[in-house]
């Protein structure tokens, strides 16, 4: 398992690197994305991009299987993993909704985002994709791309009272 960098740490406050086309076929980055998917099934998280792991690259994986009790309404997202990722449109429809994140562990608020985006990016084989993503899957996108550019969920919320520990989440918010 990766160890996951928490709010405070400087690496999540970083713009991440580029990760070049060399660096994609070495097998060490074959092997940190396979540690990348076990550490976000291992911690229970929807996504998880590379500088929650301490390492400074644009390198996300996303994932939500539906039966995790705190993902939005059991919504299903198929394993992801993106390299150098870049938002290339935003929907003039937002919808606001609780997120929390590994890196600020126990803490949920609610945060405005675009209902949803078109992603550019690549896969882990070097291949070149375009994602259409609405829901859930455009928030987790959103979300982790944001920890590539140094951001965290707090960063985008309009309203702080809003924070809640989990446990005040999961006994007064969630349904």
């Amino acid at each position: 398992m990766l160890k996951i960098a928490q709010m405070g740490n400087p690496v999540l406050r970083k713009r991440a690197e580029p990760v070049s086309a060399a660096e994609l076929k070495d097998a060490r980055t074959e092997f940190f994305i396979e540690s990348m998917i076990a550490s976000m099934r291992e911690h229970g998280g929807a996504g998880l991009a590379a500088p929650q792991v301490h390492v400074s690259k644009q390198i996300l994986v996303v994932e939500a299987r539906g039966d995790d009790e705190d993902e939005a309404a059991g919504e299903r997202i198929p394993l992801t993993v993106l390299v150098n990722p870049e938002i290339t449109s935003f929907s003039q429809e937002v919808q606001e909704g609780w997120e929390g994140c590994l890196s600020v562990r126990e803490i949920w608020g609610r945060v405005r985002r675009s209902r949803a985006v078109t992603v550019k990016a690549l896969t882990r084989a070097g291949k070149e994709v375009e994602i259409r993503a609405e829901g859930f899957y455009a928030v987790v996108l959103q979300h982790e791309i944001d920890h590539l550019y140094g951001k965290i969920f707090l960063d985008r919320m309009d309203d702080m009272s809003t924070l809640c520990f989990t446990a005040e989440y999961r006994s007064h918010w969630r349904d």
